[in-house]
């Protein structure tokens, strides 16, 4: 036992003279040995990746932690590279330019950072002219084409030929030396932003020749004249696929689309317009409403608002009904709602206290099962179950929780199939009380 205490105090008092052996050394004196002539440091672009060679030592012998490549836009840290250090001898490395908006040409400031073991740092740093490329030309990547805009003045570039009215796509540039880096230019946050390729949504009031352009220096990009307009007022950019506007309604009002292509081949929701020659007409109850193109499904939402936030039911029957869940979708079953709130379909008020959605079985909902119920609200939160919810419909039951549905969703009755082709509405009746809910199902 003695010998194995003996030979642990042997142990820690080496571990003690090595410790102090180091500490004698001090901080250290880290070398760096870097040859970087004028040459090196010339022509030098944002968004290139410079390489260095750099030799590493420590002049008394302390061992090496990191070398550090720093380079700063005036006081501002930009760029970095790390490499671990672990013997004396020579590392090869790279530091990325930032291509960033708004910076014009000018020269930054290169510093390599050598630290030892012991915290002791010695730097070099190196003025560093950089210059914005100026490409030959730049490509606009869609999904199915690719365009070429050349360079016209001040980081300018153009393209002008026949385009559709939307021309979703991301900017890419090519390479201009062996240490240079395609730069791709996307939309982020509602703007322009580099070394990203979410598509840009470059878009103009029509098809047809016009100009799509983009700047390198302050990332302005155009065209973004969206001249969707419902009424003559100026539709708002939701996103890539969808613009809307809220309006203040009545029944009988004209409701008139402007700027978009091939709207007369839209499906129109019936439950909120009736089509007269080549004119919509409004059909719900007076109040306030959300419309919304949506671009890729290529038809109208209308949503029921409230001081211009999505409408809840209210205890007076006002408001608005909201339909969540399976086998129903506008404008067809491609589009299912699901158990998805965000995708809820509101009913239209066609009076106070009363709500109709109308659908065609086999392409707004499916003819032979339904699973959907009820909400106050487009969310989660207040449904009608089957306490306060009832029909004598031949084809539809409520479900109960023991019948093949849960509390409040619907179903069709066992043996019975709604008719493909044919048009069923479900209209939900809450004037006698939000606890005394009456649905009633018909075929017109």
């Amino acid at each position: 036992m003695k010998k194995h205490i003996y030979t642990l105090m042997g142990l820690f008092l080496s571990l003690f003279l090595y410790s102090c052996s180091d500490d004698d050394k001090g901080p250290g004196n880290p070398v760096i040995t870097i040859e970087l002539d004028a040459v090196e440091l010339e022509n030098v672009m944002f968004g290139d990746s410079l390489s260095f060679n750099i030799g590493v030592a420590d002049a008394d012998n302390v061992p090496l932690s990191t070398l550090k490549a720093r380079l700063f836009f005036s006081d501002e840290m930009v760029s970095e590279t790390v490499i671990r250090t672990k013997t004396y001898d020579e590392y090869e490395g790279k530091i990325y330019i930032p291509f960033l908006k708004d910076i014009p040409n000018g020269t930054a400031t290169l510093v390599f950072v050598l630290q030892n073991i012991n915290l002791g740092i010695t730097e070099q740093e190196f003025e560093l002219p950089l210059t914005r490329p100026e490409y030959p030309y730049l490509t606009l990547v869609t999904a199915d084409k690719e365009y070429k805009l050349l360079p016209t003045t001040n980081y300018e570039y153009v393209a002008e030929e026949s385009f559709p009215s939307k021309v979703p796509g991301y900017i890419k540039t090519p390479t201009l030396t062996d240490r240079g880096n395609v730069m791709t230019f996307g939309w982020d946050a509602d703007q322009v932003k580099e070394e990203t390729t979410r598509p840009i949504p470059f878009s103009n009031s029509s098809a047809g020749e016009y100009k799509i352009s983009f700047n390198t220096l302050t990332y302005n990009a155009a065209p973004f004249i969206i001249g969707y307009t419902i009424n003559g007022e100026p539709m708002n950019r939701a996103d890539e696929n969808n613009f809307s506007i809220d309006l203040n309604l009545e029944p009988g009002n004209e409701v008139v689309v402007d700027g978009i292509d091939g709207f007369d081949t839209w499906w129109i929701d019936q439950d909120f317009f009736s089509k007269e020659e080549d004119k919509l007409i409004f059909k719900p109850i007076e109040g306030e409403y959300r419309i919304t193109a949506n671009f890729e499904l290529e038809y109208l939402r209308v949503e029921v608002l409230d001081n211009g936030e999505l409408a809840t039911l209210q205890p007076d029957g006002s408001g608005a009904i909201w339909i969540i869940g399976d086998n129903i979708g506008k404008p067809s079953l491609a589009n299912t709602t699901g158990w998805n709130p965000g995708n809820a379909v509101c009913m239209a008020p066609i009076e106070k206290g009363k709500y109709r959605v109308t659908l065609v079985a086999g392409k707004n909902v499916s003819e032979d099962s339904i699973d959907f119920k009820f909400f106050y609200q487009k969310e989660w939160g207040s449904e009608f179950g089957s306490d306060a919810l009832s029909t004598d419909s031949d084809l539809v039951f409520v479900g109960n929780g023991d019948n093949g549905r849960d509390s409040g969703n619907l179903g069709i009755i066992e043996d019975k199939s709604l008719t493909v082709g044919s048009t069923y509405q479900f209209t939900v009746d809450v004037t006698a009380g939000l606890d005394k809910v009456v649905l009633t199902v018909k075929e017109i």
